[in-house]
């Protein structure tokens, strides 16, 4: 019977030493939650930062400044960028959310120079239709 008792004090033991440790943890748990504030900070800036990677430029046209009445604005995108991207975008960058965005992919033209021919860059253009009433302030400086 002693060497049961033994093995029943080692478990006790344990158990103490168990929920210590789990008592550490949660002090430590409970010091992370101020880092974790700080990292939301950094992820809404990254957020601004992946905004602007996505909208290149505004598109400044005769096309698409007949298509302010209807009220839609033209930009050009980054070429690996999707519709739900740009949307996120447009609200990060502008604060204004879009009903609908068409994106239009353009195909570099082939140009000569003399003997040597090449090709001008691809591009994406996103055609972003708001609601009525609101409007992005695209033209200021231009």
């Amino acid at each position: 019977m002693g060497i049961l008792n033994k093995f029943k004090k080692k478990n006790t033991e344990e158990k103490i030493n168990e929920k210590e440790v789990s008592k550490k943890e949660e002090k430590i748990i409970a010091k992370e939650e101020p880092v974790k504030k700080e990292e939301k900070k950094i992820s809404k800036i990254a957020a601004k930062k992946n905004a602007y990677r996505v909208l290149e430029k505004p598109l400044i046209t005769e096309k698409v400044t007949d298509l302010g009445m209807y009220n839609k604005y033209a930009f050009q995108v980054s070429l690996n960028a999707n519709k739900s991207e740009v949307k996120k975008a447009v609200k990060e960058v502008y604060g204004v959310e879009p009903i609908s965005v068409n994106i239009v992919n353009l195909n570099g033209k082939k140009v000569r120079f003399g003997r040597v021919s090449g090709k001008t860059k691809d591009k994406k253009k996103a055609i972003i239709t708001l609601k009525k009433g609101e409007k992005i302030e695209v033209y200021q400086g231009v």
